[in-house]
């Protein structure tokens, strides 16, 4: 039997590009049963892609994480600033169509139990 070598060579470098250009996916499950009961589920995803890969697939948490993105730190509290206003109007609104709802009328059971 004759033994074929592989005449090309991949160093490490080589085989680091391939893998941001292309992107890697690693996905696994680890489950942990006793007596045939699920005590622990853990799902594992890795993805492994460069930047500009990532980004062609839509993904770009970094640029609106506030731990990574000085710039996302801002557009965040402007964002909170407006979420604080939106929720402090929904408040006002319920509260205007809840006075104008007629209190619940109870029976005297109902209000011995109270």
């Amino acid at each position: 039997m004759a033994m074929t070598h592989a005449v090309e060579s991949a160093t490490l470098a080589d085989v680091l590009e391939r893998v941001l250009d292309k992107g890697v996916v690693i996905a696994g499950d680890i489950k942990i049963k006793l007596v045939d009961v699920e005590l622990l589920t853990i799902q594992i995803r890795l993805l492994i892609a460069s930047v500009d890969k990532a980004k062609e697939m839509g993904i770009d948490w970094w640029t609106w994480n506030p731990a990574l993105c000085s710039q996302a730190r801002s557009d965040e509290r402007l964002g909170s600033d407006k979420t604080l206003d939106d929720l402090a109007e929904r408040v006002g609104d319920l509260e205007r169509a809840g006075a104008r709802v007629p209190p619940k009328r109870c029976s005297p059971a109902e209000q011995r139990r109270m």
